[in-house]
């Protein structure tokens, strides 16, 4: 039976240098309006028609499950999970052709530049890396008009990467805006993990979005400014657990060497790995584990009235304590540990410590 995971608690693994200032955070545009609490002055709405009413939501360009709504029950469900923000134009010239410009929101490398928009959804983007605590975060800027930087630049926080546009998927001149994410890169592996999987054509290395996983940027951004000496890991920490997956340990997965603090303290030679995420799939700690499995085994979930495939972008099916991984989830498990080998889904979940990271 899969326990249910009731609080979060976190401890950080082990002391780690730490830069001496608090990091330079800021927004990429002249849009400040998250931090006057206008939501609806910041981010940019989506269309919506849901059973015969037309809306625009803000909330549609915020972090999370945010689009595409359906009915479950008396319930009204928002499922398709929206991995970045979508920052909406301060100035538009008299055709309505967004005028903002787009700059770094920290100290960083340019990592990535994607000058041609017909090979992403994001259309023109810019990736960056920023070093923080021994570990390479990144941050993305989709939809530009315009790159006016080169892989190997090295930016300041403020300093200009390009010009917002409404270029990519799904977008128009009238919703021109800026994607935002804050993501960690899931595996140096990506290539191989793409092949094995089907993917197509990767035109962007390890900087194509499936390989990046996003935060909640903003509720980073909001938590950073009421606590300026908040650090990245801290916030990633402090985030809700809603299911944990166990894996067979075949040493210390590389996504857990390159972000040092996600390690829990434990035995030196577990017997597997536990890796607990939250429900879009963040990896939030990997704790050494005593539970013998043969493949990875989802162990303990939120229970739920709604089914889990809503509420987990599909990473996990079932009802109430009654889950496994989907076919999703066990890609996305392939991904973190490196592990690109067929993989089933194990239908005979172990019991989990009632005690949570």
């Amino acid at each position: 039976m899969i326990l249910p995971i009731r609080i979060l608690t976190v401890v950080m693994a082990a002391a780690v240098p730490l830069p001496a200032a608090p990091l330079d955070l800021r927004l990429p545009t002249e849009n400040q309006h998250l931090f006057s609490n206008e939501p609806e002055r910041f981010y940019m709405y989506v269309d919506r028609n849901f059973e015969g009413q037309a809306t625009r939501p803000w909330q549609a360009g915020s972090f999370g499950f945010v689009r595409t709504a359906i009915r479950v029950g008396d319930q009204m469900l928002l499922t398709k999970f929206h991995e970045g923000i979508d920052i909406s134009p301060i100035k538009r010239d008299a055709l309505g052709n967004p005028l903002d410009l787009v700059s770094s929101i920290a100290d960083g490398r340019v990592a990535y530049v994607s000058p041609l928009a017909v090979r992403s959804n994001y259309g023109k983007y810019v990736v960056v890396e920023h070093q923080w605590e021994n570990s390479a975060i990144y941050s993305l800027y989709a939809h530009l008009a315009e790159i006016t930087c080169v892989p190997g630049d090295v930016v300041k926080a403020g300093s200009l990467l390009g010009r917002m546009g409404f270029t990519g998927a799904g977008i128009d001149r009238t919703r021109a805006h800026v994607h935002l994410e804050l993501a960690m890169m899931t595996s140096r592996n990506y290539d191989a993990w793409s092949i094995s999987n089907g993917k197509g054509v990767n035109f962007h290395g390890l900087y194509n979005g499936m390989n990046l996983i996003g935060s909640d940027v903003a509720r980073f951004f909001l938590e950073h400014q009421a606590k300026p000496e908040l650090k990245f890991s801290e916030f990633i920490l402090s985030s809700t657990a809603h299911f944990k997956v166990t894996i067979p340990t075949r040493g210390l997965p590389d996504f857990a060497k390159r972000h040092p603090w996600i390690v829990r303290p434990g035995a030196e030679n577990p017997s597997s790995w536990e890796i607990s995420f939250t429900a879009t799939g963040m990896p939030l700690a990997f704790t050494p584990s005593g539970k013998q499995v043969a493949a990875p085994t989802l162990t303990s979930i939120r229970p739920s009235t709604v089914p889990q495939r809503y509420l987990t972008r599909n990473l996990v099916s079932g009802e109430g304590n009654a889950a496994v991984l989907t076919k999703s989830g066990l890609q996305l498990i392939a991904l973190l540990t490196d592990d690109f080998s067929t993989i089933t889904p194990s239908h005979t979940a172990t019991p989990d410590d009632p005690q949570d990271p």
